[in-house]
């Protein structure tokens, strides 16, 4: 549990910076990329190792555990706890649910690849080449998606809209509460990656009218590598046949972990339970289970405003500084990320702009800890960060810019 003396009433929030030893190593703002890992989840992974070590593990302990923490996720957004698989990354779940659908060859996928990330795009490119759907490109405009542009790539031969709820880079928010009713009323799917939002920005799948949504653990979740949730719509998941199947994704009435009752006539397990495969993976399973209950106590819309209120006040700093904010230091669809830059381009983690490739060095020999995505700077903020952070940015990005180089460039 959590410590309760150190979430206080009157400022939880700050009082949970705490809880994040990680804080007072570096300037940490990449959420983006990684994000922290707690107290309380160390001790969560340390408890089961030494369970494991010593004891060699309860079984029956671990499953609970798992249920858990597929309920609390549940909870988390706004979905029903059968409506989850456990998956072990945002890879994992778009190739479940893009292979389990019953295509017809001549089909389509509607999808703006220049701002989706590999792991939302090559699951449709496999697809292409294996069952002769297509996939129909909706092009980018000033690192955005326009919501007008997807709606005119729908035709009636689309089966499925895949979008990223947040875009890697430049880290802008896309509108998909308005897609979601756009597709639900004309019996299209909408495939969510939802990688740099969930843990972050208050998340709905119902209000949304999401289809399905995958996500991993080890960003807005603050857990670790090797854990991931694939939600999909209860109505839609019953109608599924995984690709793979393992006793989890079977419905039995009771019994131990392998039974297999009648096989001849074996029923999927609820909703999206039939994408469980196998052992999970207990560990990641345990320690997000304990991060979740860290961003319950807080609120998500507590943890979406703080964030926010970070980065808007980092951009506008940035701005001030004379740095080429992308999308300006106001920008409405701004997340919790920050991109600094003149233009995206094509190369995954560096950039040519040699400003840009200078200031990085600058801030990261200060100990400012963050990535280059897409040719830009993206500095990313979670409920760790405060004001300090970020101010701390903005005074070593104006002692770097000194006589504005890059105002002068721009």
């Amino acid at each position: 549990m959590i410590n309760a003396a150190t979430v206080s009433a009157d400022n939880p929030i700050a009082a949970l910076r705490a809880q994040f030893p990680g804080t007072s190593h570096s300037t940490y703002v990449d959420v983006a990329a990684r994000g922290l890992i707690s107290y309380p989840v160390r001790e969560a992974i340390d408890g089961f190792l030494d369970q494991r070590m010593y004891e060699g593990a309860d079984k029956a302990w671990m499953f609970a555990q798992v249920e858990a923490t597929r309920s609390a996720y549940a909870a988390l957004i706004g979905a029903e706890a059968d409506e989850i698989a456990l998956t072990k990354n945002v890879s994992e779940g778009i190739n479940a649910i893009a292979t389990a659908l019953p295509w017809a060859e001549g089909d389509n996928v509607v999808i703006c690849e220049t701002l989706e990330h590999p792991a939302n795009v090559f699951p449709w490119h496999n697809l292409a080449r294996q069952r002769g759907i297509s996939l129909k490109h909706v092009e980018a405009d000033t690192g955005r998606i326009p919501l007008e542009r997807v709606l005119d790539a729908i035709d009636d031969r689309t089966r499925v809209v895949t979008v990223s709820s947040v875009s890697f880079s430049p880290g802008f928010r896309f509108p998909i509460d308005l897609l979601g009713d756009y597709c639900r009323a004309r019996g299209v799917l909408l495939v969510v990656d939802a990688a740099q939002s969930i843990g972050v920005l208050d998340t709905n799948v119902k209000a949304m009218r999401v289809d399905a949504l995958a996500t991993s653990t080890q960003k807005g979740l603050l857990s670790l590598y090797g854990g991931g949730f694939l939600y999909i719509r209860r109505e839609l998941a019953e109608t599924l046949s995984p690709v793979y199947l393992s006793r989890p994704g079977v419905r039995v009435a009771s019994g131990h972990e392998a039974s297999m009752g009648d096989i001849a006539s074996f029923a999927f397990a609820e909703a999206a339970r039939r994408f469980d495969v196998g052992n999970h993976n207990f560990l990641a399973a345990i320690a997000v289970g304990r991060a979740i209950e860290m961003l319950q106590s807080i609120g998500m819309k507590n943890v979406e405003a703080h964030a926010c209120g970070l980065a808007r006040r980092l951009a506008e700093g940035l701005a001030e500084v004379g740095l080429p904010v992308f999308g300006g230091p106001s920008d409405p669809e701004r997340s919790h990320i920050v991109s600094v830059g003149r233009a995206l381009s094509d190369e995954h983690d560096m950039t040519g702009d040699e400003d840009m490739v200078a200031l990085h060095g600058s801030l990261a020999e200060s100990g400012v800890r963050f990535t280059i995505r897409r040719g830009m700077l993206r500095f990313s903020l979670h409920v760790y960060n405060n004001t300090d952070d970020v101010d701390r940015v903005i005074s070593l990005a104006r002692q770097w810019n000194g006589g504005g180089r890059t105002a002068a460039r721009a």
